[in-house]
């Protein structure tokens, strides 16, 4: 699952570099295991929508520099601070990129693509991905890892103004507070 969440991130952000506003249907593979939802991007905010397996929410507010996570079935949320260093920053090229090379061009869900191999390095560990950037549109719409091992698309790309009301709790949900587990874990009562 962290594999997942990273490569999520790592669309997401190539994705919010470019500032655009839209939503999105996404599929993520790794591991043998698919998880499929909606995405909006809007002005320094996104939400993910999944049913992994209930339904759950994940809202970012880079400006309050808060992540909310609902979930659905309890009608509750959670608020957690946003580290900062994670945030985005508004170049072209992906931290920790030290090599881009264009390998090709295909059409991805409609759109023309620039297919690039890309090299990046970080913790002195070399990744390669391909990424499959729309040129009419001007967002990335793929990344799979060179060997295979993990995928994100982006699917029906509805460009334009996402409504702040995306990015809102819903009325009726409980805030609860994240659980504070100790340094040497919970000691739990053992049955004789």
């Amino acid at each position: 699952m962290k594999k997942i969440y990273g490569m999520l991130t790592l669309l997401t952000i190539s994705s919010i570099v470019y500032g655009t506003e839209f939503s999105a249907d996404f599929l993520m593979k790794a591991g043998g295991i698919s998880t499929s939802g909606r995405m909006f991007f809007g002005q320094n905010k996104f939400r993910m929508d999944m049913n992994v397996p209930q339904k759950i929410t994940t809202i970012t507010l880079l400006d309050k520099k808060e992540v909310i996570n609902i979930m659905h079935e309890q009608k509750i949320y959670m608020v957690m601070p946003f580290d900062t260093q994670n945030k985005p920053k508004v170049e072209e090229r992906l931290e920790g990129e030290i090599e881009r090379k264009k390998v090709g061009t295909e059409v991805i869900d409609g759109h023309p693509t620039i297919k690039y191999l890309i090299t990046c390095k970080t913790n002195n560990e070399k990744q390669e991905f391909y990424q499959w950037f729309a040129d009419d549109i001007k967002l990335p719409l793929k990344i799979e890892a060179r060997d295979g091992s993990w995928s994100q698309e982006f699917k029906n790309v509805k460009m334009g103004k996402v409504p702040d009301s995306v990015f809102e709790i819903p009325a009726g949900y409980r805030k609860v507070e994240i659980p504070i587990v100790p340094r040497g874990g919970i000691n739990l009562p053992v049955q004789p």
